[in-house]
């Protein structure tokens, strides 16, 4: 291939800087192979598309001016290259392209695959380099039975190599499945004709699997389970996802970078019990902040009401966030929310909270918390789409009704608890707001709520203070850039204009007394005829 393009690995956290002198500008008769300009301009037209936004990573963007010209010359339409995304660079960001009124989107590079709603989407992965024959090998020295029962995954950006690599082990491996690429989360017509078949729906026993925009058939009569799974693809979010999803399933890897391959030693099991001490640290909070880290994945909306939803029913309070990528000073101004849910794609919702001064969950680790009908197996969900209405692992809430209170143990304060509290009868006002009967069991607790803990603060922010400043004329502010404004002066004419004050106020202190001048001068005149005798 003529160039190499993915992404960096980078984290909804913390991005790494980019600069030009990292980027490789690929060239003029290059760009058709590299970025597929003719299925690209084929999209555009069979589209009607007047206004089309481009999606680049930054390790992409050298190349945006280049694709941008050509595609525009050829289609005639109104070309926006959209450079930094409001979250993740894996997914589409819709939002931006809705800024500039665009009819479709075009995303470049790594993607999540995670479905969109709003707008058309063609994804150009790119086709980085891999040594089919080596993969091979590595694979046959991973699994030298013949008999093995394996699932090829692979990244997108090495998806191109399926047809090849399956024509090399097919042969051999009878039982080798290999999974397709289905980016606009659509099946084609005879594989859906399979799923119907196959009985898929049924998320334990389907036979036609789709998830994660993969799609793969499994043997007659085999379970997911059975099977192990061989990913193409260097470590990094995408591999992790499949990891939690299929905890159950052996995993080996091959980086086509280094050429080497391996047997995936992460300790599962212990990843998983450090997500069940952030459910538990998610039931002890009374206070959670919903923070929106999509706005372009389908059905975000629907899973955040979820959320407020079994939220209020556990008797927890609740606010919805959306800022943007998330760092550490951002969630640490918000100090009265014990617990953080974030609404992301799957590769972008698991991260790591130690560097947070609050703990950050994911839609299923909180629906655990909140919602007791759902109970912890084992069972890893990172999409949040599979808990809503309809989904195959959807578990509604329990019937409304009155109930008397329960109280466990927290695992972590060892103190007891108020679980699943339900509040549909009406609710009184009082006039007292620091203490709230919550039944005989507890007595007394303290309200939680943010607003009593802004109200405890020492600085609340800026107040608005409305109808209390006096309405005034616009005027010219200051032109120029932070470090030097057009009305400031540099160190060099402040150090002028200092020497020439000093010398004023001492011509005119000369003027007031006479005789000064003369008796300085006598006094230095002395002074240096003394020091060189």
């Amino acid at each position: 291939m003529a160039t190499v393009f993915s992404s960096d690995g980078e984290q909804t956290v913390q991005r790494e800087l980019v600069t030009i002198e990292t980027l490789s500008k690929t060239r003029l008769e290059n760009l058709d192979e590299v970025y597929q300009i003719e299925r690209t301009i084929g999209f555009i037209r069979a589209g009607q598309l007047e206004k089309v936004a481009l999606q680049f990573p930054d390790e992409l963007l050298i190349d945006s001016a280049a694709i941008a010209m050509v595609l525009e010359k050829i289609t005639q339409a109104k070309i926006f290259i959209l450079g930094d995304t409001s979250y993740g660079s894996c997914c589409v960001d819709e939002v931006a392209a809705e800024h500039v009124g665009a009819d479709g989107i075009i995303h470049y590079g790594r993607a999540c695959l995670s479905p969109t709603r709003r707008l058309p989407v063609l994804y150009v992965f790119g086709q980085n380099p891999v040594d089919t024959q080596r993969c091979a090998d590595c694979f046959r020295e991973l699994y030298p039975d013949p008999q093995s029962q394996v699932i090829v995954l692979y990244d997108v950006v090495y998806s191109y190599i399926q047809d090849s690599l399956q024509h090399i082990l097919s042969l051999e491996y009878e039982n080798i499945v290999f999974s397709k690429i289905i980016p606009n989360g659509t099946l084609i017509l005879d594989e859906r004709q399979k799923a119907v078949e196959g009985g898929k729906g049924d998320c334990g026993r389907a036979r036609v699997i789709e998830k994660f925009g993969r799609l793969f058939t499994l043997g007659e009569g085999r379970d997911l389970d059975e099977y192990g799974m061989f990913y193409i693809g260097k470590e990094g979010p995408t591999l992790t996802n499949f990891m939690m999803t299929w905890n159950k399933c052996s995993f080996s890897s091959f980086d086509p970078a280094t050429g080497h391959a391996r047997r995936e030693t992460l300790a599962v099991s212990r990843a998983l019990m450090k997500r069940y001490y952030l459910i538990e640290r998610a039931r002890d909070a009374q206070v959670v902040g919903i923070v929106a880290g999509t706005l372009g994945v389908a059905d975000y909306l629907t899973i955040i009401e979820r959320l407020k939803e079994a939220i209020r029913r556990a008797g927890k309070k609740s606010y919805t966030f959306v800022m943007g990528k998330l760092n550490v000073p951002k969630m640490a101004n918000f100090l009265e929310v014990d617990v953080y849910v974030l609404v992301a794609c799957p590769e972008n919702s698991l991260l790591d909270c130690s560097e947070f001064y609050r703990p950050v969950v994911t839609p299923y680790e909180m629906e655990i918390a909140c919602n007791r009908a759902r109970e912890w197996t084992g069972e890893y969900i990172t999409d949040f789409r599979d808990l809503l209405p309809g989904a195959c692992n959807h578990v509604p809430f329990p019937e409304n009704k009155l109930e008397e209170e329960e109280t466990d143990l927290s695992l972590i304060t060892g103190n007891l608890r108020s679980t699943h509290l339900e509040r549909f009868e009406p609710q009184t006002v009082s006039s007292c707001t620091s203490l709230t009967l919550k039944n005989q069991n507890l007595m007394l607790a303290e309200s939680n709520s943010a607003a009593s803990f802004l109200a405890s603060r020492s600085w609340q922010g800026l107040e608005q203070k409305l109808g209390e400043t006096p309405v005034t004329k616009a005027v010219e502010g200051r032109r120029g850039i932070a470090i030097a404004y057009e009305d400031e002066i540099t160190s060099d004419e402040l150090l002028v204009t200092i020497q020439e004050e000093n010398q004023t106020c001492k011509n005119l202190y000369l003027s007031r007394v006479p005789g000064y001048f003369e008796m300085t001068s006598m006094l230095s005149w002395t002074a240096t005829s003394l020091w060189s005798l």
